[in-house]
């Protein structure tokens, strides 16, 4: 099944720009934001000592193989994206830290994996929905437990879209999740929601997991809260970067918007903001 993947052939389905510096400088932050907020890089589990090659797919700018692969020497971690920009960044830092253990490859998540069979003893993916059309899942992981060995385990971790007290915030969630089921990125029958993560369990199932579980995280974000400044920059960049996405799904004009992203800057900073971000992990096993 394996073809050449680097580097990538096809579009990016990416709902923001791939190549962008600030994305780039979003999701290394995000990338702490939610390692630190569910309670480490495995949080699930205490052992690691059947984990020697984990994959990462969609890595972006390499944040979480970095960290598994400076807080676990032994294993070798690859981390692969569609973004050459991405990429390029996360192999520098790499080098730089001497982290000889993480490697990153381009390659486009949406074709057949650039791997043999039973390359990787964990695979995972965290917050990949953003590029995922809704048709696209069940070869992903058909494609995952092909690479995996037997007993290995795929890790998926997803998010709804956050909810909030903030008129102008939820407005443009709406229009989001909007715009996600008309690009065919959402599971959900109306379009108010992601719906992604009631989805994740069956995926396993239906491609022959087994010993399938999940865990849940709520991340208080609210104005006074440890997390709301880590929450309130993050989407304040994604707000401004999936302004394209909007326009080019014809839910919004650049006015409306930037009137819309101004007052939600406001409510953001108010005393009485409140927010919480859900999100669920589901992991199981190839059979042996």
């Amino acid at each position: 099944m394996s073809t050449p993947s680097e580097p990538a052939e096809s579009e990016s389905t990416y709902v923001i720009d791939a190549e962008n510096a600030a994305e780039m400088a979003r999701l290394m932050n995000q990338a702490l934001f939610l390692t630190k907020r569910m309670g480490g890089l495995f949080p699930e589990r205490s052992d690691l000592a059947n984990i020697h090659d984990v994959l990462d797919i969609a890595c972006g700018p390499g944040g979480w193989v970095l960290d598994v692969a400076r807080s676990y020497p032994s294993v070798q971690v690859i981390g692969i994206d569609i973004s050459q920009i991405m990429v390029a960044y996360a192999r520098a830092l790499a080098a730089t830290d001497q982290l000889t253990n993480a490697r990153f490859r381009l390659m486009n998540a949406l074709n057949s994996l650039d791997f043999p069979d039973h390359s990787f003893d964990l695979v995972n993916a965290r917050l990949v929905a953003p590029f995922m059309p809704s048709a696209a899942w069940p070869a992903l992981m058909q494609e995952c437990q092909r690479i995996l060995r037997p007993g290995g385990v795929i890790r998926l971790t997803e998010a709804e879209a956050a909810i909030t007290n903030s008129p102008a915030f939820e407005k443009i969630i709406e229009l989001g999740t909007g715009a996600l089921k008309l690009a065919g990125q959402s599971f959900s029958p109306d379009g108010r929601h992601i719906g992604i993560t009631p989805i994740l369990g069956r995926f396993l199932r239906d491609a022959g997991y087994t010993h399938i579980q999940r865990v849940a995280y709520a991340i208080d974000s609210s104005a006074g809260t440890e997390a709301n400044k880590e929450f309130c920059q993050d989407y304040m960049v994604a707000f401004k970067l999936v302004q394209p996405f909007l326009i080019k799904m014809g839910v919004m004009t650049q006015g409306e918007i930037d009137r819309l992203y101004q007052q939600i800057m406001t409510g953001m900073q108010l005393h009485d903001f409140c927010s919480i971000l859900f999100l669920l992990t589901v992991w199981g096993e190839k059979p042996r």
